[in-house]
């Protein structure tokens, strides 16, 4: 993201708490796969992560453009933002949505730190990204509802007091179109039974986990919105998720892109700089290049989300082009580091394993491009 002056105290504020959060920190966590409890509550305290929580309800009242910047600007400090980009994003779908009850219950607590909103369970083993195909079921009896089925890829839910959860409140064959017969519910996992997390081991410390439901029982009052109208109420939310994220690698491309650069500029190899060779700069220009192309592409996205504009093309592409580019900038920077790219302590093949989930995930290439062609170019759907 551009800087300009309403952003640059932000930026300055993220940078300075990021600078007692170094590598070996990271590295450390790294190694045990372990939750960075100290970040996330430096984060807390200094009201980033109630970023997009209105004032009145105790947050810091921030637009999409700022919450972006904050997230690029954890990832340029060379940190990991996974760990806060949910808490940012899922409070869309409770902003826009949840009732003013749910709001004056949760949204203080959360921004205050008492209460962790960092799980989103929507994938299932089964459906994948095609969540209209989605099994887990949520049945009403009496005052609650009985859901039962399994959720895959719900990051921190062993570290969240809550849950936005995707489930299916009338059977699929029963539905009036594709989209409806889904309710998004508020979950306390704190008061339920019948819940189980199971964490799953990856490449990069994500904390990642599958979640099993049987005969879960949770109150009507968890229901966001109305009852069978939840898929179009997570569209919000995953649009903001795009856009974070997006900015996360835009934030991730400009670390891998600094580091290559002053490496080139310092590693003398037959009596020259390396990066006085055009095989060594052509790449990291190129990386730049793209990185800010990337960069322009979110900013339009996210302008667009906060004015309350259709911005389903636009932050589909700003994830798109900026995974692309943080990936590109990542693998030019561990072959400008040649077999330092490869150590421990350089950060660099850390950061590399981080950036590269984002050309899967939240969502896949594939599934970007046929968006784009259906509801951009107006060609048949293929899926």
């Amino acid at each position: 993201m551009t800087d300009s002056v309403d952003l640059a105290p932000i930026r300055d504020a993220v940078r300075a708490l990021c600078a007692d959060f170094p590598g070996e920190y990271w590295r450390a966590l790294d190694r045990e796969r372990a939750y960075p409890d100290k970040f996330v509550a430096a984060l807390t305290k200094a009201g980033f992560l109630a970023a997009l929580i209105p004032e009145e309800f105790g947050g810091s009242g921030l637009t999409m453009t700022a919450a972006a910047a904050i997230m690029e600007e954890i990832q340029a400090s060379g940190c990991n933002g996974a760990a806060c980009h949910a808490q940012m994003y899922t409070m869309g779908t409770l902003l826009r949505h949840g009732s003013p009850d749910q709001k004056a219950r949760y949204l203080p607590a959360i921004a205050r730190g008492e209460l962790r909103l960092q799980a989103f369970g929507v994938t299932e083993p089964t459906s994948g990204t095609d969540t209209l195909a989605l099994r887990t079921t949520a049945v009403r009896d009496g005052d609650a509802y009985v859901i039962n089925g399994q959720k895959i890829w719900t990051s921190r839910a062993e570290h969240s007091d809550l849950m936005l959860l995707l489930a299916r409140t009338t059977p699929r064959e029963q539905a009036e179109k594709r989209t409806a017969g889904l309710t998004v519910f508020l979950v306390d996992m704190r008061a339920v039974q019948g819940l189980t997390v199971r964490p799953i081991r990856t490449m990069m410390n994500h904390a990642t986990t599958e979640v099993f439901f049987e005969n879960m029982r949770v109150p009507a009052e968890a229901v966001i919105g109305r009852e069978g109208e939840g898929f179009r109420y997570i569209l919000s939310g995953m649009n903001a998720e795009r856009i974070l994220i997006a900015a996360e690698c835009i934030g991730d491309a400009k670390w891998f892109i600094g580091k290559a650069a002053a490496y080139a500029g310092e590693r003398v190899v037959f009596g020259r700089p390396i990066g006085q060779n055009q095989g060594v700069q052509f790449p990291i220009a190129r990386a730049y290049i793209g990185m800010r192309a990337a960069e322009l592409m979110v900013r339009e996205a996210a302008t667009l989300y906060e004015t309350g504009n259709d911005c389903g093309a636009e932050a589909n592409m700003a994830k798109q082009l900026a995974a692309e580019a943080s990936w590109a900038a990542a693998d030019m920077c561990v072959q400008t580091h040649g077999g330092f790219g490869f150590a421990e302590e350089f950060d660099i093949e850390r950061k590399f394993r981080e950036t590269r989930l984002y050309t899967v995930a939240p969502i896949s290439t594939n599934l970007v491009l046929s968006y784009i062609a259906e509801h951009v170019l107006g060609l048949p759907r293929s899926y």
